[in-house]
């Protein structure tokens, strides 16, 4: 996966986010200068099943790389099986997720529990480096299961030697959820303390927060997440401010609700317009932020069923933002 550089001129990648960062939002956010992708996170023991939608979440499209496959599980053998399968899809790089807080996945035994026995998280890593190779392996993490137990800089070095080409870390503990407030140190200590890519990850809404997140902490690369939702420009933004100081306004109300209506018109062309539609509600609400009659748009969102009243709405947004 590539980190920042002058030549690439990306300095942000797009976060992996369940249920949303399908496949049209990553080819969207691609386009506006993200430096990679990451998928969707699947289940090790649904691939390791015959689970269609958890094979589903490892198809890759070419506008969409550089890309990787994220794999979420508690088993190192059966997370290594999954990684093999993984590979049929030909991804740019395996991400494994240790810091995925939701209830669902902790009680599996993947995401954020692994936080609580890194000698199993270790095991998973080098079993995953050693059945993915020579496709690199990235590692997703949070910087502990609560603040009493801060194991960022542990993990890391575990997953340094276990053979991760680079890491991400969240920088929260895994019972702040998505709460305000990061911890930036503890992202400037585990760049101090490895010799592979950190990426830093949390609470970038603007480029202006990319480049605090960058001078805090040294980092390699910043990981955008809940700042792209309905915000896919914000790539644009953070490459240019990071290239010479050049601040990008957001777009005209003409360009977002295009935004919208193509990204909405991938998703449907990827899943059908019935499930496309009802998943795009939420992504409709995000575009709707900021604008005048926000609130009342966010419930006609919530209302969408086809891709043409989706269109009647944004022609609606648009008389009522000139």
């Amino acid at each position: 996966m590539e980190m920042k550089s002058a030549a690439s001129g990306a300095y942000a990648a797009l976060a992996p986010m369940a249920g949303v960062a399908d496949r049209a939002m990553r080819e969207l956010c691609r386009g506006f200068g993200s430096a990679f992708s990451v998928g969707e996170l699947a289940s090790a023991k649904g691939i390791s099943m015959g689970d269609k939608k958890s094979f589903e979440l490892l198809e890759i499209s070419d506008a969409e790389r550089p890309m990787g496959s994220q794999l979420f599980g508690c088993e190192p053998e059966i997370m290594a099986q999954a990684a093999k399968k993984a590979l049929e899809y030909k991804p740019d790089f395996i991400d494994i997720n240790m810091g995925c807080p939701t209830p669902k996945v902790i009680k599996s035994g993947g995401g954020s529990s692994l936080l609580r026995d890194l000698p199993l998280a270790e095991k998973i890593i080098r079993a995953v480096v050693r059945m993915a190779a020579p496709v690199p392996v990235s590692v997703k993490f949070r910087t502990g299961w609560d603040r009493e137990n801060i194991i960022a800089r542990e993990l890391a070095l575990r997953a340094e030697d276990a053979g991760a080409a680079s890491l991400t870390l969240h920088a929260r503990t895994r019972d702040q959820m998505y709460a305000p407030g990061i911890d930036l140190d503890s992202i400037a200590l585990v760049k101090q303390s490895v010799t592979i890519p950190v990426i830093g990850n949390g609470d970038i809404f603007t480029p202006f927060d990319a480049a605090n997140m960058y001078d805090h902490t040294g980092c390699d690369l910043v990981m955008v997440g809940r700042g792209a939702m309905g915000r896919p420009w914000i790539f644009s933004q953070i490459n240019a401010y990071l290239k010479d100081g050049t601040v990008l306004p957001d777009p005209s109300i003409y360009t977002k609700m295009h935004l919208l209506l193509r990204q909405v018109k991938k998703m449907a062309e990827y899943k059908g317009e019935y499930i496309a539609l009802r998943e795009a509600r939420k992504h409709a609400a995000w575009y709707m932020r900021g604008l005048n009659g926000a609130a009342g748009f966010r419930a006609l969102c919530g209302e969408l069923k086809t891709f043409a009243g989706l269109e009647e709405l944004t022609l609606r947004v648009i008389e009522k933002n000139l």
